[in-house]
């Protein structure tokens, strides 16, 4: 096993009691350090409303975990002083203890931003349960699936009714090539008067007026 260089240590302690107050306030906190020694000096520098020459450790223990062979996701909430100031930062560590997830938070804080362990303050801890996660991600793709269903339904739905609503054009080609029909029946009738006597050209000529004519007042109302 891994020897860890931070613990987890809880520290109880309290002002002196005197003559106006014989049971004191007392303080408890929870404090990563490399030994007891160290961990005692960091609680009266947090204990600002009792000094350490009037006060005193009432106990101070070491905090296990109890599964230590089991991996866990934790999430510290921590506080630093960079060289600009002061920076709030959120953390998501995998490992076996909370322990470990501290020292890895260390190591990382040291490397990427320079931060020494005493400039670290750790605000709070918690374990992350996984199938909270996965179970948001699951609603989410849920929600965006019928969000695009819906849309999907609501196009082809207006695509349909401005295709019912457009009016619907006239033949064009239609009255392009009646005209030109007429007029090749004309030619055709004025070539056919060829070797045909004065009457019967008079004749033919006449009828392809009068056809003329008549679509002329179709096509003009």
């Amino acid at each position: 096993m891994v020897a860890l260089k931070f613990h987890q240590y809880q520290v109880v302690g309290r002002a002196l009691p005197k003559d106006a107050e014989d049971t004191p306030k007392i303080y408890r906190m929870k404090l990563w350090h490399t030994n007891d020694v160290r961990a005692k000096s960091k609680f009266w520098y947090f204990l600002k409303k009792v000094k350490k020459s009037n006060g005193q450790i009432v106990a101070i223990n070491e905090i296990l975990e109890k599964k230590p062979t089991v991996v866990e996701n934790y999430g510290i909430w921590l506080r630093y002083q960079s060289r600009t100031g002061y920076h709030n930062m959120y953390k998501e560590y995998r490992d076996t203890t909370l322990n470990g997830a501290v020292d890895q938070m260390c190591t990382e804080m040291a490397s990427r931003h320079r931060v020494r362990f005493p400039c670290i303050q750790i605000i709070e801890t918690a374990t992350i349960v996984l199938y909270n996660r996965i179970a948001d991600q699951t609603m989410s793709s849920c929600k965006l699936t019928n969000l695009c269903i819906v849309a999907a339904l609501l196009l082809f739905l207006s695509l349909t009714s401005t295709a019912r609503e457009m009016p619907s054009s006239p033949d064009v080609s239609t009255m392009k090539v009646q005209p030109e029909d007429a007029q090749v029946e004309k030619v055709m009738a004025e070539e056919s008067c060829e070797g045909v006597g004065e009457e019967e050209c008079l004749m033919r000529r006449t009828l392809a007026a009068h056809i003329d004519y008549i679509y002329t007042q179709k096509n003009n109302p």
